[in-house]
């Protein structure tokens, strides 16, 4: 699994919840705020996404809204209206059209997200990601978007297992796509460099595919062939995380999703995220999440929508931890694991 992978499981819990609507004529609608992730397909027509703040954008046929952090905001087919003046969102589909009239045909939904071990890269993304839908642009995201399409103005067969797959992609390609804008207009710089530097990709990918190692700054230095302290350098400029601040957090994160998701003991998912003693991992998890690996748990268990019943208070992720990284040398991890 390779470290992009692990970013989309952090982010999901459950089924994405989704409803499509067709409008003409005067309209408009509040979403959020919520604890997820919104976003908007425009599959027919145009509208007005009214943001959390700055000027309302135009969305035409083809475009995609991703809203990572649930902010507060509208769509309307009028730019001049403000976000509090619209009326919610309805939660079932609705066909408000009129024959012969030009009408907008959206799929709205939401990423329901467990926030408390999401991964650090989507802590950096903006309120709103806009994603026009250019020919010969994102032919990926574009592709989804036309089979969701599909799917959506056509009553097929099967339609009740594609388009939950179809929403699993669109999240996949939109990321990507943003990705490589994001690239563009900042060359070298945070996680859309960490995903690609040669260095700093290789030490997250070790990290993440055996989090138990007894890693330490020297060897992850030694695999990217750079001294310790160039390494550590480079490392916390683009993932904002020290190298052993950054493996602490994987390795509870990790812990986190084998508790919530199987049945092994605390001693055994304690090993398999590098602590040898369930005490120890049990009081860094309560450090870190604020609850008892115990509680958490008991209360992970999951509600109608696949959602987790427990949200734990997330930490300040792409912030260094001037406390921690002063504790945590090279071995800083490890000595407190054992």
């Amino acid at each position: 699994m390779d470290v992009f992978t692990d970013v989309i499981a952090t982010m999901r819990v459950g089924r994405a919840k989704f409803t499509r609507s067709r409008w003409s004529g005067p309209w408009g609608h509040r979403f959020g705020p919520y604890p997820g992730a919104g976003f908007h397909v425009v599959v027919e027509g145009s509208c007005w996404l009214i943001p959390p703040s700055g000027e309302p954008v135009r969305l035409d046929a083809g475009d995609v809204v991703f809203l990572p952090h649930g902010a507060l905001h509208g769509l309307s087919d009028r730019p001049d209206t403000a976000v509090e003046e619209l009326p919610p969102a309805r939660e079932t589909d609705a066909d408000d059209s009129v024959p012969d009239q030009p009408h907008t045909h959206l799929v709205c939904g939401a990423y329901r997200l467990d926030r408390g071990h999401a991964h650090p890269f989507l802590r950096t993304l903006p309120e709103v990601l806009h994603l026009r839908s250019h020919p010969g642009r994102h032919p990926a995201l574009r592709a989804a978007v036309d089979l969701l399409g599909a799917d959506v103005t056509e009553a097929k067969p099967g339609a009740g297992a594609a388009l939950p797959a179809l929403l699993d992609l669109l999240l996949v390609y939109l990321l990507r796509a943003w990705l490589d804008e994001e690239s563009a207009r900042r060359p070298g710089a945070g996680w859309c460099a960490a995903f690609t530097d040669p260095v700093v990709a290789t030490a997250l990918s070790n990290v993440h595919q055996n989090p138990a190692h007894r890693w330490t700054v020297t060897e992850l230095a030694g695999k990217a062939g750079l001294s310790k302290t160039a390494f550590a350098r480079r490392f916390t400029a683009l993932v904002g995380q020290a190298p052993m601040s950054y493996l602490t957090w994987w390795r509870l994160s990790t812990g986190a999703r084998l508790l919530r998701d199987g049945d092994d003991t605390l001693a055994s998912v304690a090993r398999k995220v590098g602590y040898t003693s369930e005490f120890a991992f049990a009081a860094a998890f309560k450090r870190e999440f604020g609850v008892a690996p115990g509680r958490f748990r008991r209360s992970a268990h999951p509600d109608d929508d696949g959602a987790r019943g427990l949200v734990v208070q997330a930490p300040a992720i792409g912030v260094p931890d001037q406390r921690r990284d002063q504790r945590e040398d090279e071995d800083g991890p490890q000595q407190r694991a054992r």
